[in-house]
Formats: C-alpha cells, sequence, structure tokens
C-alpha cells in the first residue's frame, strides 16, 4: 500500500504538490515511484523557466522504464532540488520529502482542479 499525505494536492499524472503561500513544492507520489523502481535520473528544469499546468517539465529514469514529469500548476520555476542530480534514488527512499521542483504559481485557483488525499486514493485503487 502506498503512503499518501493528507494536506497535499495530486494530480492524475501522479505529481504531488505541496502550497506555500504562492509556491507550488512539487513532487512524485510514493505510488509513482514504486511504480516506477530504482530511479537512477532526475532530469528537471531550469531556474527561471515556465512550467504549464498539464505540460511536460521533466522526466524521471529508471531502471524499469522512463516518465514524464507533468506539470499539475502553471508558473516559473524558482528552485530546482540539486541533490538529485547526484542522489536521483532519494525519490524512492523519501517521495515526499525529495521535492523536484519549486514553482512560483501564476494561477493558484488551477490547484483546484487536482486531488485531495481521497481522491488520489480511489484514482490508484487503495
Amino acid at each position: 500500500m502506498s503512503k499518501i499525505l493528507e494536506g497535499l494536492k495530486y494530480s492524475e499524472s501522479h505529481e504531488w504538490v505541496k502550497v506555500e503561500g504562492n509556491i507550488a513544492v512539487v513532487g512524485v507520489s510514493d505510488f509513482a515511484q514504486k511504480e516506477m523502481g530504482d530511479i537512477t535520473y532526475v532530469d528537471m528544469p531550469a531556474v527561471d523557466d515556465e512550467v504549464s499546468q498539464g505540460e511536460e517539465f521533466g522526466a524521471l529514469e529508471s531502471v524499469k522504464a522512463s516518465s514524464d514529469l507533468i506539470s499539475p500548476v502553471s508558473g516559473v520555476v524558482v528552485e530546482v532540488n540539486e541533490a538529485l542530480e547526484d542522489a536521483p534514488e532519494k525519490v524512492n527512499e523519501d517521495a515526499y520529502g525529495s521535492w523536484i521542483i519549486k514553482v512560483e504559481m501564476s494561477d493558484p485557483a488551477e490547484l483546484d482542479s487536482l486531488l485531495d488525499a481521497a481522491g488520489y486514493k480511489a484514482l490508484i485503487g487503495e
């Protein structure tokens, strides 16, 4: 059974969002990292890149597969988790502690289209 945290928002493409004021902290769910297997590389955008809700912003690569990362919100990337460049396995070790990007949201109302914990549990059948 996957760990799903209350208080976060989830996308149907398995990214999570933690809201800190106007900043969206984005990572991938515990369910997603388990499905991927051992993550070997995290492709991230650069700081100041724009991301759009529903559009690709990077990718995860594992020994089993490669999977696009889809932005759950629109805005400008204000920080990337540089620790993942040298240690991508941190996503496997702690999916919710190992965020990927921080985005200054251009439209916080987009959060309303994301799932809460109960909705995400239903999506993945848990």
